[in-house]
């Protein structure tokens, strides 16, 4: 059997490598444009509103994205799809310093999400999987933790761009350092060796059971549309529901800086967690951990509760990309990985933008979070439930593959 010492030691390079590259590329196209708001309105006259479907059309160009670019990688080999990636989001940036009008903003970052983030992210998470025979929920853990680190990064250092060099002058300076730092990082990544992955193109030791990519892909993509909608609540109203408790913007933003802090050691310490229990009871347990605490949120009223609470829940739901991406990178056969992290993740994109505006569309009926956070709880409910049921799956799955390998006597 394949244990750790057989892996290749350049498996860490390709770790490294990749974190960087999310924490770059997928900073600059999640929620960089989040620095941008308020300048822009003040310097334009957009509207808040307006300005912000700016980095919804990059989310959807993401999620569309990885539909064609995670199949290419599985033919091509990642390095060349991702190497594409980094350059046209890079070309996006600088050109974005160059518009005027808002409709030509939602073009660019539909294009930037597409032909940029959607060549990265399906690829690099099917690529860290693959270079490990086992362990794979530590290093999928550290990837997906850099991309934590960037979400928080990016937009904390286009304010100051911002701030120094006007708004073109931060899109510009941006679009310098994506090519300047994706480029060469994108030349480190490499297939894993032949000596690792055996005949099945990936690193696994010959006792992982798998199964069908279909019905894999179904399950967890109707369970990440769901997690992704409970999660979305409070990573986009944690700090105006701080707010109506009667806080300053930077004391309410300061509670969510923190909670994303934590949230990169919870994807480190549940990659962990992935590797010793399984990937799937992983995914279920940080699930279950957001699912009980999301709702607690609306019944906090004083600010050192709040940051207390954030840490705790803040370790938990980070938890839940980590366990979906491993479980992609357990269950489903090495060949197909690319195309199945380009659907399943479409679906999160889906969720994240639906559980924002559902929170936001029933605060403005009702007054108030309460009915926002009770959604996302329940949704919540519905995903662990999905997940249990492909947990039976793949339990009897592998009863079935180890009955078939038994020595008849």
């Amino acid at each position: 059997m394949t244990t750790a010492l057989s892996q290749p030691a350049y498996r860490w390079v390709i770790v490294t490598a990749s974190a960087c590259i999310l924490a770059v590329a997928m900073g600059a196209i999640v929620n960089g444009m989040s620095a941008f708001i308020v300048p822009m309105h003040d310097t334009f006259g957009w509207g808040r509103g307006d300005t912000t479907l700016i980095n919804l059309f990059g989310i959807l160009g993401l999620s569309f994205g990885g539909l064609i670019m995670g199949p290419l990688a599985d033919r091509h080999g990642t390095r060349p799809v991702v190497l594409f990636g980094s350059v046209m989001l890079g070309l996006c940036y600088l050109l974005a310093s160059t518009l005027t009008a808002l409709w030509q903003f939602y073009l660019l970052f539909f294009v930037a999400g597409f032909l940029g983030a959607g060549a990265i992210f399906p690829p690099i998470m099917a690529a860290v999987g693959n270079w490990f025979a086992v362990g794979a929920g530590v290093a999928i853990g550290i990837a997906s933790a850099g991309q934590a680190l960037g979400q928080g990064g990016v937009p904390f250092v286009s304010s100051i761009l911002i701030t120094s060099f006007g708004i073109d002058g931060a899109f510009a300076a941006t679009g310098v350092f994506i090519l300047v730092t994706l480029v060469p990082l994108s030349f480190l990544l490499r297939q894993p060796p032949a000596v690792a992955t055996g005949t099945n193109g990936g690193a696994q030791p010959p006792s992982e059971t798998y199964l069908p990519s279909k019905v894999v892909i179904v399950h967890l993509s109707a369970a990440i549309i769901l997690c992704c909608t409970c999660m979305a609540v409070p990573l986009m109203h944690l700090v105006p529901l701080i707010q109506d408790r009667g806080f300053a913007p930077d004391q309410a933003g300061s509670v969510i800086f923190v909670m994303l802090l934590v949230a990169i050691i919870g994807r480190l310490g549940f990659g962990k967690l992935a590797d010793v229990i399984g990937a799937l009871p992983a995914y279920m347990t940080a699930t279950a951990w957001m699912t009980a605490l999301v709702f607690g949120f609306v019944l906090i009223e004083t600010l050192q509760v709040f940051y207390i609470y954030a840490v705790i829940y803040g370790f938990g739901y980070a938890g839940v990309m980590t366990g979906v991406l491993a479980s992609i990178r357990a269950l489903v056969a090495p060949h197909n990985r690319g195309f199945a992290f380009g659907i399943v993740t479409m679906f999160g994109w889906f969720g994240h933008a639906i559980g924002g505006y559902q929170a936001g569309a029933l605060y403005d009926l009702t007054g108030n979070y309460t009915a926002s956070y009770a959604v996302a709880g329940a949704v919540g409910l519905l995903n662990l439930v999905i997940v249990s049921h492909l947990l039976r799956l793949w339990r009897q799955e592998r009863r079935q593959a180890q009955g078939e390998a038994a020595p008849v006597y």
